[in-house]
């Protein structure tokens, strides 16, 4: 019988890429996930911003980054403001404060075709990885390793995991429309 993992393994991680991926959109409530994809200098190495500092939502609409190594403070400051996040950081010389405005109607729709781009991008990866697999087992059809029927099973098979997948993206894709339009 054909082995699917490897396949299945991909568009797995295929679908958690774009979650993290969505996660970094902002959608007008504070998110610490929004600095995931921010790195800072420390000490000559780039280093993500959760490995330096504390990061907590005091309320709704903010972040107060507060590291541990008070000497990083200015290159917090110049990683945000360097960054596409869009948002001016406030820094009292003990922590840096990130105030996150309401998204104006224009962003909202930007941010909108942002995420369905995401989520064709990935709807393109999961298709790939299908015709990576039909390949696969094409050629061990002809290289008589499986039978006709066996490859016919398996070409069935792979296209229900990408119909199942292309679904899961839709839904991950949806859930971040709806939360950039209700708010």
């Amino acid at each position: 019988m054909t082995d699917y993992k490897e396949f299945e393994h991909k568009m797995t991680r295929t679908c958690e890429n774009l979650g993290a991926t969505l996660a970094t959109i902002r959608a007008g409530r504070a998110n610490a996930a929004v600095l995931d994809q921010i790195t800072v200098d420390y000490y000559g190495v780039p280093t993500p911003i959760q490995q330096v500092a504390s990061v907590a939502a005091p309320d709704p609409r903010s972040l107060a980054i507060t590291p541990w190594d008070q000497s990083v403070l200015k290159g917090i400051e110049k990683a945000i403001l360097a960054s596409d996040l869009g948002i001016n950081p406030q820094n009292d010389g003990r922590m840096i404060r990130l105030v996150f405005p309401p998204l104006t109607e224009e962003r909202r729709k930007e941010l909108v075709k942002q995420t369905k781009k995401y989520g064709e991008d990935a709807k393109v990866a999961i298709r790939n990885i299908r015709r990576d697999a039909i390949e696969k087992f094409k050629k061990q059809q002809k290289a008589s390793e499986i039978t006709e029927d066996d490859y016919k099973i398996a070409e069935k098979d792979i296209q229900k995991m990408t119909d199942d997948f292309i679904k899961e993206i839709d839904k991950i894709t949806e859930q971040k429309e709806k939360e950039l339009t209700e708010i």
